[in-house]
């Protein structure tokens, strides 16, 4: 049985992360019945809700960027924490949120079949 490495699993949440500021979801490997859940509440339904929501849902229209990126692996888990930078300014402030997430992509397939979301907002100087 041949599995997907460790670099291909990571990739493929880099994949996840790139979308969330591209806005383009197709690159993404969704598993069809991938779900997200978000600071306890679960934000998506299914590998197409996901893509759809990434390509034109207005919660992610209001990101500008990822950054900070790092990505560990135990087991068909990938851990990943980032940077969300916002378009908003206001008065030489913008909102910024640290993400952890954590990824459900599993050696047999490496495809994303589970997202856990954690970020914690706060506002920073530009």
């Amino acid at each position: 049985m041949d599995t997907v490495s460790e670099t291909d699993r990571i990739a493929a949440a880099d994949a996840y992360v790139d979308a969330l500021a591209s806005h383009d979801g197709d690159s993404v490997p969704f598993a069809p019945n991938c779900v997200r859940i978000e600071q306890g509440v679960k934000t998506g339904f299914s590998g197409n809700h996901l893509r759809r929501s990434l390509d034109r849902g207005p919660q992610y229209r209001i990101i500008a960027a990822t950054t900070d990126r790092e990505f560990t692996v135990d087991g068909d888990e990938v851990h990943a924490t980032f940077t969300v930078v916002t378009k908003a300014k206001l008065a030489g402030r913008r909102v910024v949120a640290p993400v952890k997430e954590t990824f459900l992509i599993p050696a047999s397939d490496g495809k994303i079949h589970h997202i856990q979301a954690r970020f914690y907002p706060r506002i920073e100087k530009v």
